[in-house]
């Protein structure tokens, strides 16, 4: 086995796959309308969408690839994703994701079917199976739990009301102003209690069965909060994403960014890689523009930050502007959410051979899912509190064409960024052999629960290598591996400053610290964020998205997922 993780790093080489153009001082044009920081998929919504309505956006993205969360990486012959594992309500084109995907990349962007049986979850010694379609989840519950048919009911009914509150949300932080504030006092009066406690207290309202709360939440790792830390909300968008199955992106998630990009530079905008903002330029309480790492300065009158919350006001802005604008304490109300590992498998067969799913895994060793987290984060010696393994080129139905007779495999898990806050100064890929033995031992571990599952690979892997929170900082900029943006708790939508525009004039937010976190909420904030840039004049582009099909629904239910 090439096991990148069991050997030194030196030597390795970045992906070869390079989306976006290299960013040159020269290459630079003038009269730019505005900068987007960061090629997330919620910065290049907001950029796609901007230039749906002729306005001229330069994106500037640090990496060597631009997409963010959504990019891919090669080596050794292989693919793999880093964020993006599976997409919900892009079955049809009548759902509001899907419109959304086909009208920020023209159509462009397929996609492909999972199983049926999308997700399957193994609680200690428990297996549940999620299907795809709302009649099937519930009829697969009730099956299972014949004795919490009304709990199951109730579930239901809440899930939906809280899919119909956001809309009401997202409203109130586009708008902002009087207008948000009037909705915001409306919404606390109107919509149910439960919207933004804990999910774990509502259901304990519901069902005394722990079981039955485990597998209600067993995607809680797609928010990276456990069940009795979460926003009750999260839990439902999650849900309600994945109530009609999941999808792959045909290609991989690297075609998100390479087929939205062709969209920005149709109104003369560009996508640069290699392009390190220093700082956001603010003179007299308004933005200017950017100052770059080799000293160019980039003039727009207006900036958008899909940088995250933490690196823009922490940053990006410079601290007499941050304590002005009262940033330096609003920043202390929010916490990042949580880091991970991901192990990158490649074997020399191809994925039917191997008998590889469609189908998700979620792994934990029981229900009290905070305990283990503690646990963990205490000593990773302990079992890990998650693990999440996933079958990209199973689901890629261009996978074969591409890769033939090859296959591979993602495993991701929960990793506190202080186990590895020691090697932090270390360069990528010379962090040193104690290190590399900490990577070594995680990656056999997690390796263990691959082979329980798939006894068959055992002995196969043709490379392995494993990815730390380090690395998501190294390449992604997130400075505490947070894979998620802000953690999503109650506190974090009781902000009222977490919305697009920011009291800075010109300056705006967009991706998932907007909203939530996922491909669909990054989205849902990138195209909030448009909105509120073109404040009177966003009607154009709202009738620019709504020249698709008709569903008789509105964009913020894109939030709801539903």
């Amino acid at each position: 086995m090439k096991a990148a993780s069991s050997l030194s790093t030196k030597g390795l080489t970045p992906s070869t796959i390079r989306i976006g153009r290299r960013y040159r001082p020269q290459r630079l044009e003038q009269d730019y309308d505005a900068i987007v920081i960061g090629s997330g998929i919620g910065g290049l919504t907001t950029a796609a969408s901007l230039s749906k309505v002729g306005k001229k956006v330069l994106v500037l993205e640090q990496h060597y690839t631009a997409g963010g969360m959504t990019h891919s990486y090669s080596r050794n012959g292989y693919e793999w994703d880093v964020g993006v594992h599976y997409i919900g309500d892009v079955g049809s084109r009548k759902s509001l994701t899907r419109r959304m995907f086909d009208f920020v990349s023209d159509g462009e962007l397929k996609w492909a079917p999972m199983d049926d049986n999308y997700d399957r979850f193994f609680i200690g010694e428990e297996r549940f199976d999620m299907i795809a379609g709302k009649k099937n989840f519930v009829a697969s519950l009730k099956k299972r739990f014949p004795d919490e048919e009304d709990a199951i009911d109730e579930y239901m009914v809440r899930m939906a009301r809280v899919g119909k509150a956001v809309q009401a949300i997202s409203m109130e932080k586009t708008l902002g102003g009087v207008a948000g504030k009037l909705l915001r006092l409306g919404r606390k009066v109107a919509l149910p209690s439960y919207i933004n406690r804990t999910t774990y207290d509502v259901l304990r309202e519901l069902t005394d069965d722990e079981m039955l709360i485990a597998v209600l939440t067993g995607q809680w790792g797609d928010s990276g909060v456990s069940p009795k830390d979460s926003s009750f909300m999260i839990h439902c968008l999650i849900a309600n994403h994945y109530l009609r199955g999941a999808y792959y992106p045909v290609g991989g998630a690297s075609r998100m960014a390479e087929t939205i990009i062709p969209v920005v530079q149709g109104s003369g905008g560009e996508v640069f890689t290699y392009a390190n903002v220093e700082e956001i330029l603010v003179k007299r309480g308004k933005v200017r523009g950017v100052r770059m790492a080799d000293g160019t300065e980039i003039k727009a009158p207006v900036v958008i930050s899909n940088a995250g919350v933490f690196n823009t006001f922490g940053h990006l802005l410079s601290a007499a502007v941050r304590k002005k604008h009262g940033y330096h304490k609003l920043e202390k109300t929010v916490t990042p959410s949580i880091g991970h590992l991901g192990v990158y498998i490649g074997l020399q067969e191809s994925a039917e051979a191997l008998g590889l799913p469609k189908t998700n895994l979620w792994i934990y060793p029981d229900t009290n899912h905070r305990k283990n987290l503690a646990a963990f984060k205490a000593d990773y010696r302990k079992p890990f509190p998650a693990v999440y393994i996933s079958f990209p080129s199973a689901k890629d139905p261009s996978w074969e064409s591409r890769y033939p007779n090859t296959a591979t495999i993602e495993i991701v898990a929960p990793a506190d960024f202080e186990t590895f806050a020691q090697w932090q100064d270390q360069p990528w890929g010379k962090r040193g052999e104690d290190y590399d033995a900490l990577k070594n031992h995680l990656t056999e571990r997690l390796l263990e629960h691959l082979f329980a599952k798939f006894p068959q690979l055992r002995g196969k892997i043709d490379y392995c290598e494993l990815s730390t929170p380090l690395s998501t900082d190294f390449f992604c900029a997130y400075k505490r591996g947070e894979m998620y943006g802000l953690a999503h708790n109650p506190g974090r939508f009781e902000q009222e400053w977490l919305r697009p525009k920011t009291s800075i004039k010109g300056l705006y937010l967009t991706g998932q610290d907007v909203m939530t976190c996922g491909v669909g909420g990054a989205m849902a904030g990138g195209f909030m964020s448009a909105v509120s840039v073109l404040g009177l004049k966003s009607p154009a582009l709202l009738r620019a998205f709504a020249s698709g099909p008709r569903t008789g629904r509105t964009f913020s239910q894109l939030t709801a997922g539903s």
